[in-house]
């Protein structure tokens, strides 16, 4: 129960957000590709009634029956032409294999959105889109946010989705994204995130702040929630969290706070072996072993 009005708390902070939550999610194919090991659905998405959102959906050869699913959150890296394309293509900080190869090779189907201002929703700048959302009373992590849960319910329209066996990934932006959303929805049944596990105190003690992009900053947000408060609401849920000591988006001495705090959470739980929190010897870079430990979590736990 606290941890349902602490959730219910976290999402109020996010501005003033759509209220068609208890609509259908309407969903428009616009193609279908296949490709040597998968099928991609490239996908338009009502999902917040302002704008609609671009999607691929790509599922493995060879499956029948209810897969389960990853969804995948793209990365910023000022990227703004790539947006949901990463998954297909790695980034240049990700690991060479695409993560649309590397998951339906192991059986899991994967949804991944373009972000505001990214991909096929570019055209605004990331500023204007946070101006204008400033004026409206919306928070622009908010809007994100919205899109991502709403992402999650299109999934439960689809008959070849197993819903009991939804995870999510991502690095960077998409890595904030995945512990936000696990800790928002707990229809979320397992979290990755890849080099971006942020204290913020600690960010603010090393001057980093200007490192995340603006959409990264929620109002009033340290008044009730440290990251690791946000993150005790995955908790018991799976949660593998991989970092780069020397990431200046990740200030070495937070990572050892969070650690800290959500082992103590899980433990509590009865959970322990449920989270981990790795720290590699690399910055903001996604690198082969990393990748083989989040492929590894995922198929113990999903």
């Amino acid at each position: 129960m606290i941890k349902d009005q602490r959730r219910e708390e976290l999402y109020n902070l996010l501005g003033d957000l759509p209220n068609n939550r208890q609509e259908r999610i309407l969903s428009r194919l616009i193609s279908k590709e296949e490709r040597e090991n998968f099928f991609i659905e490239r996908l338009v998405l009502e999902l917040n009634g302002i704008e609609p959102v671009p999607a691929f959906f790509i599922y493995p050869k060879n499956t029948y029956g209810k897969t389960p699913v990853i969804l995948f959150n793209h990365s910023h890296g000022g990227n703004y032409h790539i947006g949901k394309d990463e998954l297909l293509n790695s980034a240049s900080y990700m690991y060479k294999k695409s993560y649309a190869e590397e998951l339906t090779e192991c059986g899991y189907s994967v949804l991944c959105i373009d972000e505001w201002g990214f991909g096929e929703r570019r055209g605004r700048t990331e500023g204007e889109i946070f101006k204008e959302m400033l004026w409206k009373g919306q928070v622009m992590w908010g809007m994100m946010a919205y899109d991502s849960i709403r992402a999650v319910d299109y999934l439960f329209t689809r008959d070849d989705v197993d819903t009991e066996r939804i995870g999510t990934l991502g690095m960077s932006m998409g890595s904030t994204k995945a512990w936000w959303l696990s800790a928002l929805d707990t229809r979320i049944k397992v979290c990755v995130d890849i080099c971006c596990m942020t204290e913020f105190q600690t960010l603010i003690e090393t001057q980093g702040l200007d490192r995340h992009a603006v959409n990264y900053y929620v109002p009033k947000l340290l008044k009730y929630f440290t990251t690791a408060q946000i993150n005790s609401l995955i908790s018991p849920r799976p949660h593998l969290s991989l970092n780069g000591i020397y990431d200046r988006l990740t200030p070495n001495k937070g990572l050892d706070i969070i650690n800290e705090e959500l082992k103590e959470v899980y433990k509590a739980e009865g959970a322990e072996e449920c989270f981990q929190l790795k720290k590699y010897p690399v910055a903001h870079l996604e690198t082969g072993e990393m990748r083989t430990d989040v492929i590894k979590f995922l198929n113990k736990w999903l």
